[in-house]
């Protein structure tokens, strides 16, 4: 009856982001080592939670070994569980 011709086309448009590089790969003399909690600590949310790859930007085997990394540090009380209230 009174079709639009633009209703149900996807609008395009993307945000014009750049994709965030791994920050490992780029730069091979850094290491991921569980008994750096400084370093650790930009992989976690004042929650106390692992930051998800895609807003911290690290490949998917960096991001395994960063949350084996976060995992490793908690457990020998490097870096809390949950956040201090």
């Amino acid at each position: 009856m009174g079709e639009r011709s633009g209703d149900n086309r996807r609008r395009g448009g993307g945000g014009g982001r750049r994709r965030r590089v791994c920050r490992f790969c780029a730069d091979r003399t850094l290491k991921i080592d569980y008994k750096d909690a400084q370093a650790i600590r930009y992989f976690i949310t004042e929650r106390g939670k692992i930051v998800p790859r895609r807003i911290s930007g690290t490949c998917a085997k960096h991001q395994r070994q960063v949350c084996l990394a976060v995992k490793r540090a908690r457990n020998i009380a490097l870096m809390p569980f949950t956040a201090p209230k």
